[in-house]
């Protein structure tokens, strides 16, 4: 059998390791952490569970359509419970809005934003609609290697179909007059990387996933996916080595022939690198075999980072639904902060995400599991102080919105920030969202999928397809095929 090695755990690296098994390949997995999913690990405290990474599960469908290729069923390791309201958005002078999961009572919401806010919704979701069914075939499995497989006159008719050269923010507001209409419809584009007047209108497919495809939760919590694709690699023959940090590789003619573990020479055959593509690319292989530069990747336009605090509360929190958006601050100034003059927000939008809502298996009875994210630019200066400003920033917030005391009652904390995104997943500049989806960064444009070196790969999120879930499987399968043409 070829044996490939893959580097990392995340969930581009175990469906590339699921898809390489399944067709007769010797795989073996090493993860510098204790466990696998990557940025969807989980860690538990105080009798709580926390995801502590992605919390949205979108477009199940297709993730579904992932496990059938391998030839199994999703629902065979988790079940999906979608979730109604789908969330819950926070005014600054105006009582919450609940976004409902039915069609119906979308439009119906979207009338009292403004004068046939449903019709509008109806059509502006239906173009949204045709996006997303040109661009999962056409573009998220491509390689993103060769020129031709985006200038030929198929790919680029469909690609002026989609208005890839609008932006969201103006498809938005060529349709929505109301403030409402327009802040929920842009979310979704928010941590792609850029402010919605600089995204390509090709994203609004994100809003046919959020309002059309629905929000879900999957049983057991968000690490139930990563779980399901390592049960289902070990089943298949997959070795997995935790706590297997890979530190230099060692190379001849252009091939990999052994890597560094831990303090363990390894020999190797074929490499699919799901860690970070800088780090690796950086920092283990030798200078003459990268194919970027330094003032490249410095060059490059990153999506957010984010400080984040994992909480347990001993008491439930009235007003809170699993999913709550606060935009009781300017989105734009915020998103200024981010992209244009880097620097720590002076009033940040949030995301809180109370998982307990849903499941009671993530927290002890009659108490509340929060999740709170502020979206940043990355490789800011990451301090205790800093920390603990923003921390009591979004308490009052989150106990001005909600009506409830929040602060008295939390039993746990943990922060988790720039510093750890670096520690944790090498991550550049300790961004957590790779990329920024921008034209001049969509598809062929991003850092390729083929090493210099013969034998290395890249899947995850600073490649093709790009940063999310469902991307990030897409990577390890296109990797995964990659491999396969090798023979």
């Amino acid at each position: 059998m070829k044996k490939v090695t893959i580097i990392g755990a995340g969930f581009g690296s175990l469906y590339a390791a699921c898809f390489l098994a399944k067709k007769g390949y010797e795989v073996a997995v090493y993860e510098k952490n204790e466990s696998g999913g990557g940025r969807s690990r989980v860690f538990e405290a105080e009798g709580f569970s926390f995801d502590m990474g992605p919390s949205w599960y979108w477009m199940p469908q297709l993730i579904d359509s992932l496990f059938e290729e391998l030839g199994e069923k999703r629902s065979d390791y988790y079940q999906l419970t979608r979730l109604d309201p789908s969330y819950q958005v926070f005014w600054k002078n105006s009582a919450p809005t609940s976004v409902p999961a039915g069609m119906e009572a979308l439009k119906t919401l979207f009338d009292s934003f403004e004068t046939n806010g449903g019709k509008k919704l109806d059509d502006f979701l239906t173009a949204a609609k045709q996006k997303y069914d040109i661009a999962v075939p056409e573009f998220l499995e491509k390689p993103g290697i060769k020129l031709n497989e985006v200038i030929n006159i198929n790919v680029l008719s469909k690609a002026l179909k989609m208005d890839v050269f609008k932006s969201v923010d103006k498809d938005v507001k060529k349709r929505f007059s109301s403030k409402e209409a327009s802040e929920i419809l842009n979310f979704p584009v928010i941590f792609l990387g850029e402010m919605p007047s600089r995204i390509p209108s090709l994203y609004t497919l994100m809003n046919y996933a959020d309002m059309g495809l629905g929000t879900w939760y999957p049983e057991g919590g968000m690490s139930a996916l990563a779980n399901a694709l390592q049960a289902i690699a070990e089943k298949n023959g997959v070795k997995f080595y935790f706590n297997a940090n890979v530190k230099e590789f060692a190379c001849k003619d252009k091939r990999v022939e052994k890597i560094k573990v831990n303090e363990e020479w390894i020999d190797v055959e074929e490499i699919i690198a799901g860690a970070d593509y800088n780090f690796v690319e950086q920092n283990l292989i030798p200078e003459k075999f990268r194919r970027y530069s330094k003032k490249y990747w410095d060059s490059r336009s990153l999506a957010p980072s984010c400080l984040i605090f994992y909480l347990g509360l001993n008491k439930e929190i009235d007003g809170l639904l699993h999913h709550n958006l606060f935009f009781d601050e300017d989105l734009t100034e915020h998103g200024k902060e981010i992209y244009d003059h880097p620097q720590w927000p002076s009033k940040p939008l949030f995301y809180a995400c109370v998982p307990s809502k849903t499941d009671k298996n993530v927290a002890p009875v009659n108490a509340e599991n929060i999740f709170i994210l502020i979206p940043i630019a990355p490789d800011l200066k990451d301090t205790q102080e800093m920390r603990d400003h923003y921390f009591d920033l979004v308490i009052k917030r989150m106990e001005h919105q909600t009506g409830a005391s929040v602060s008295p009652h939390i039993v746990y904390r943990r922060d988790f920030c720039i510093d750890d995104f670096k520690e944790d997943y090498n991550s550049f500049k300790g961004n957590a969202y790779g990329l920024a989806n921008t034209l001049k960064q969509t598809a062929n444009l991003k850092p390729k999928m083929k090493s210099k070196l013969e034998n290395v790969f890249f899947c995850g999120q600073l490649t093709v397809p790009g940063p999310g879930i469902p991307p990030s499987l897409i990577s390890g399968k296109v990797a995964a095929q990659q491999v396969l043409k090798k023979g």
